[in-house]
């Protein structure tokens, strides 16, 4: 991608195939192909209501936890850090990103039989031929999206696709309020069921078309996308506040990850980042 300003609507179907470029910030990349999300490999194997939020952003994270951390003794702290540890490795340097990763159990939001394999650096099936994301890709993702104009501050963040509740678990301890909408109702139902033990405070969940965005709460400091589409839609590009960040996968079986800072009202600047592999963006509700 060329870095240069281009004007709404966005069509990012074409930048795939262009070379990577650095990040003109704290985060520069520091890679061009980084170990790639496996969600639909992983996949094929296999609301109108919110939940109230109190605005917060915690230094230090607080770690979450519920009584089902009881229910996996061989799940432990030092499994988790060291999961973070590898995260680091790979590139990931915000602290407060990494914070949150060792903050969060990521076993808590998976079936129970998929467990012991919770702190690999893989995607993992969560049903529906849905996945949680990896580790390392929900690290980059929001390390990018906090690198903004703003010094890192995210008082209101907008996730499309909730799926089983992780990721908006780990943007609620690096943000204020967290907004995040699912499109499949069982989905939906299953992060509910999986954060409200956990007493995440300032996370919104909605139940409706994740490509429509959410206007009545925009503009948004943030919004991060876990599925592919061949474009960003236009509605979230709107939604985004002037010197925020968007970040998504974009392209189909070959898919990069692409960065999408709001630099006026009717400007956007696109850098692509990496290669990487999700689920697709698809439309409407089932």
């Amino acid at each position: 991608m060329t870095g240069k300003d281009k004007r709404f609507p966005l069509s990012l179907a074409s930048l795939g195939t262009r070379s990577p470029r650095a990040i003109d910030d704290r985060n520069a990349v520091r890679r061009s192909v980084a170990t790639p999300q496996t969600a639909t490999r992983n996949a094929a194997s296999h609301g109108e209501r919110e939940i109230p939020v109190t605005a917060r952003e915690r230094a230090p994270a607080q770690t979450i936890s519920n009584d089902r951390e009881r229910d996996a003794p061989m799940i432990s702290p030092a499994v988790r850090r060291a999961m973070v540890e590898r995260v680091a490795r790979q590139g990931v340097q915000d602290q407060k990103v990494l914070a949150a990763l060792d903050a969060v159990p990521r076993h808590l939001f998976m079936e129970p039989g998929l467990a012991s394999q919770a702190y690999i650096d893989a995607s993992l099936p969560i049903g529906y031929h849905q996945t949680i994301s990896q580790p390392y890709i929900v690290a980059r993702m929001i390390e990018v999206m906090r690198a903004n104009r703003h010094g890192g501050v995210m008082k209101r963040v907008l996730e499309i696709g909730t799926g089983c509740g992780y990721q908006a678990a780990v943007l609620a301890q690096v943000s204020g309020d967290v907004y995040s909408i699912e499109r499949i109702k069982p989905l939906h139902e299953l992060a509910r069921a999986n954060l409200r033990p956990m007493r995440v405070a300032n996370i919104r969940l909605h139940y409706g078309d994740g490509m429509l965005g959410l206007p009545q709460a925009a503009p948004f400091d943030g919004i991060i996308l876990a599925a592919a589409g061949m474009e960003v839609p236009p509605a979230l590009l709107e939604q985004l506040t002037i010197g925020g960040r968007l970040v998504a996968p974009v392209g189909g079986r070959h898919q990069m990850l692409q960065l999408i800072e709001r630099v006026g009202s009717t400007e956007w600047m696109t850098t692509t980042l990496e290669d990487c592999h999700f689920v697709p963006l698809r439309a409407g509700t089932i």
